[in-house]
């Protein structure tokens, strides 16, 4: 395993990306670096209430897609049913079978869960890295290029 060391400890991501990207644009081979986060934490945001009509909605709004796809497929592959033949039907199937499905799918839960939300993982630090033989090359590049990112916290 590679022994790689420390270049940088910024706040956020954009900064660790900005050293990087900075170091690529001054020829440094970036393959020997990689930007670590430290400090996990789950952020779940909720959105809003989730119903069996909101349930419907969004199954409805699948299922239209996947009919537009298989309308799509048989306009290419039966082109005499024109647009109507060939998309209306699969579009209508699909998001009543859309709206159906999601309905069943909420009331299935009874209850356990009528919020929706998104889940992301962040990082409180960033830790830029480089292999261990390519540190002083870094730390010369960084100097030269002044890609000192803005923060109080940054280490060099």
């Amino acid at each position: 395993m590679a022994d790689y060391r420390m270049l940088a400890e910024v706040d956020d991501y954009a900064q660790a990306q900005f050293l990087v990207d900075g170091l690529s644009d001054a020829g440094f081979p970036v393959e020997h670096t990689r930007i670590i986060g430290t400090d996990l934490e789950t952020v779940e945001d909720v959105r809003g209430r989730k119903t069996v009509a909101t349930s419907a909605g969004q199954g409805a709004l699948s299922g239209l897609w996947l009919g537009l796809f298989i309308g799509l497929m048989f306009f290419i592959l039966a082109p005499g049913l024109g647009l109507l033949g060939a998309f209306g039907w699969p579009i209508l199937f699909g998001a009543i079978f859309g709206a159906v499905w999601g309905a069943l799918a909420h009331w299935a839960t009874r209850g356990r869960r009528d919020f929706s939300s998104i889940r992301s993982l962040r990082s409180q630090r960033y830790e830029v890295q480089v292999r261990a033989e390519f540190l002083g090359q870094a730390n010369q590049v960084v100097a030269e290029h002044g890609l000192r990112p803005r923060s109080d916290t940054t280490v060099y």
